[in-house]
């Protein structure tokens, strides 16, 4: 019997407890990396302890062999897109989240562009409800206007109370000076971030792609790196101007990235993402026209992508975040300029970047946690997640870092399909993801 499955036959009135036993525990919140076990009790992390110092003999522990294994604090990824309410046809929170579980994320930030726009506390209750069947923590990212049509502000206190931990227009950036400084200045008030989807839409209106040599062979209008670029320094300095806390979303360019960077130095509350696609492909992969490596921003230039593996390896970026997109395969399978713009990004984000900071860059494991995990929760400021302290959540993921597996897009547990990875094969793969001290998925094969 598979380990999940005896704990849903356990007597549901007795205290769950459960022993990760054997693996190599890495923690960068607290400096740890070493082989230790773990007692989980009631969702919680009762104890962590060097090997054999805790009783496994007890009928109320159900132990989990995790030799050979990393266990590291539950990935956290601030930016995905759920698809409720409205646009179910693409994903749904059940089948999104199992994605997310299958890639070893415990916890998601949603993204506001739903139908209706989640710009208020109903439609955030709603995402948040236990008929929506998550797998994992579910943690929604309300719009910062109403609408997230640039103009009025939401009630950000109101959202707040009803879950959101942070506010964004996401696709729709916020181009007026005025209102992105009343964004800030309220967000402030409540603890808040403001995300910003850095693109000045004034400057890529008809563009498909990036703007280079692979845009003209392809006769496709291309977006310059300055659309995102004079949104962030613009951004930043509204940021100076009110201590407002502010993250850019997916960045995807050098030009972007040293403005954050700076900002950095200065001591100003900036913070940053970037995607595990940007950081492994090029804008020249779209081929023929191929939609499934169409998404915004667009794949950069070989500059734009040794910029991120810098600033990945100087400690500039704060986390990797997937913005999976899942999109129907009839609103990917048309010509390029009028194909959806996104993909799927759960269930390979820890492989690519293994393959990248790991096994390219040589950067620690350690550091690839802190990215996926630990400074996530800090950038939102999600408490008692991203760490396997004592008495923190019990949010795990166990996963083999020389594990050598091919991803077909065929078996994913999202609705959709739209990935440039089918077929490829990778190394490092989620065993097994846990959440208030349940096991949500595991593969032991």
């Amino acid at each position: 019997m598979r380990i999940s499955e005896k704990l849903a036959n356990r007597d549901p009135k007795r205290p769950s407890h459960l022993l990760i036993k054997g693996g190599r525990v890495i923690d960068p919140s607290q400096n740890l990396d070493a082989p230790m076990d773990i007692l989980l009790a009631d969702g919680r992390i009762s104890a962590i302890e060097w090997p054999g110092e805790l009783d496994d003999k007890t009928a109320r522990v159900e132990v989990f062999p995790a030799k050979g294994l990393i266990v590291s604090p539950g990935f956290i990824d601030l930016h995905v897109h759920l698809r409720e309410p409205g646009q179910s046809h693409k994903e749904t929170t059940a089948t999104g989240t199992a994605a997310a579980a299958a890639g070893g994320f415990t916890s998601v930030c949603t993204m506001p562009n739903t139908t209706p726009v989640n710009d208020s506390p109903d439609v955030t209750r709603w995402m948040l409800a236990p008929e929506r069947g998550a797998h994992v923590n579910v943690f929604p990212i309300a719009a910062a206007t109403q609408g997230s049509n640039g103009l009025a502000l939401t009630d950000y206190h109101a959202l707040k109370d009803a879950g959101a931990v942070a506010v964004s227009d996401d696709g729709k950036p916020i181009l007026h000076d005025e209102i992105m400084r009343k964004c800030l200045i309220a967000a402030k008030a409540q603890g808040m971030t403001v995300v910003q989807h850095a693109e000045d839409t004034r400057m890529t209106g008809g563009c498909t792609m990036n703007l280079s040599p692979t845009s003209f062979r392809l006769g496709l209008r291309g977006m310059p790196v300055e659309a995102e670029s004079e949104i962030v320094k613009r951004d930043i300095r509204l940021a100076r101007e009110t201590g407002g806390r502010y993250h850019v979303a997916h960045l995807s360019t050098r030009k972007a990235l040293e403005a954050v960077r700076a900002a950095k130095k200065e001591g100003l509350s900036v913070t940053c993402e970037v995607t595990p696609h940007h950081i492994l492909l090029l804008d020249e992969h779209i081929g023929e026209y191929n939609t499934n490596f169409k998404m915004n921003p667009p794949l950069r230039s070989e500059s734009d992508r040794e910029a991120l593996l810098e600033g990945l390896s100087d400690g500039t970026i704060d986390a990797i975040a997937t913005d999976h997109a899942p999109h129907a395969s009839h609103e990917k399978m048309q010509e390029f300029d009028r194909a959806s713009m996104g993909i799927t990004g759960l269930e390979t984000a820890l492989p690519i970047v293994m393959q990248v900071m790991h096994f390219h860059l040589k950067l620690s494991l350690a550091r690839i946690v802190d990215l996926l995990s630990c400074r996530p929760a800090k950038v939102f400021g999600l408490k008692d997640r991203g760490t396997l302290e004592k008495g923190s959540f019990a949010d795990l993921t166990l996963f083999d870092p020389a594990a050598r597996w091919q991803f077909q897009a065929v078996d994913s547990k999202s609705k959709s399909k739209n990935t440039p990875f089918d077929g490829w094969d990778f190394t490092g793969k989620n065993v097994a993801t846990i959440v208030g001290g349940k096991v949500v998925f595991q593969d032991l094969k």
